[in-house]
């Protein structure tokens, strides 16, 4: 008869035989379940297992899935931050365009479409302002840029307006997502949409285009 071998015992550790760290497992695991099947329903123990480690070990590197779950927010969105905050003094219109390719092309390769996580209500939390404020900067650096190149007042109304469209424009990755795997088109096609919004015409946006790929190697132009 042919006996199967008995499951080994978790481990302390994740594997480190890979080119993941511990944490790096851990919050891939978690992106994975949240996302699959919510973070209300996901425990820490559920993660522990998924890596296959014991749930204690988990704690050293987490103090829970509270935790967990703002990294993952923040990882998210912080890229983008730093591409904005390096853009700030290039020309508006290749900025713009650098910047929605940077943050299109963030979204769509973050593990396991963890945008989808914005949507929570437990994001409204106030454990989780961080990424709420890492995410409010992102928004009013679209609307500078964005008024900019419309030739308006960064600190109008219109201008905010403005802000909230260009960065729900760029996160249509997110919701792509769902059905198919978006690629540099899909980020160009953004990025472009991005400066029709703000009344940039064809010659335009085709020198923006290439203007931002001297930019930034983040944006992947």
């Amino acid at each position: 008869m042919v006996t199967r071998p008995r499951p080994g015992r978790p481990r302390h550790a994740p594997d480190e035989s890979g080119d993941r760290s511990p944490r790096e497992q851990i919050l891939e695991a978690a992106a994975a379940l949240f996302v699959d099947q919510g973070f209300s329903a996901t425990s820490t123990r559920a993660i522990a297992d998924r890596v296959g480690i014991r749930q204690a070990s988990l704690y050293y590197h987490f103090a829970g899935k509270d935790d967990i779950l703002l990294e993952l927010l923040c990882t998210s969105v912080r890229p983008s931050l730093d591409t904005a905050r390096a853009l700030e003094d290039a020309a508006p219109e290749a900025a713009l365009y650098a910047l929605a390719m940077a943050d299109a092309h963030t979204l769509a390769t973050a593990p396991h479409n963890i945008g989808m996580l914005y949507l929570l209500p437990e994001v409204q939390l106030g454990r989780y302002d961080m990424f709420r404020e890492d995410r409010a900067e992102l928004q009013d650096t679209y609307a500078r840029l964005g008024a900019k190149v419309a030739g308006e007042d960064p600190a109008s109304a219109a201008a905010a307006r403005r802000g909230e469209m260009l960065i729900q424009l760029v996160e249509v990755v997110i919701h792509q997502r769902r059905t198919r795997v978006p690629d540099t088109s899909d980020c160009h096609a953004i990025a472009e949409a991005c400066l029709r919004v703000c009344g940039a015409d064809q010659r335009t946006i085709a020198a923006a285009r290439a203007d931002a790929a001297g930019l930034t190697t983040s944006a992947r132009v």
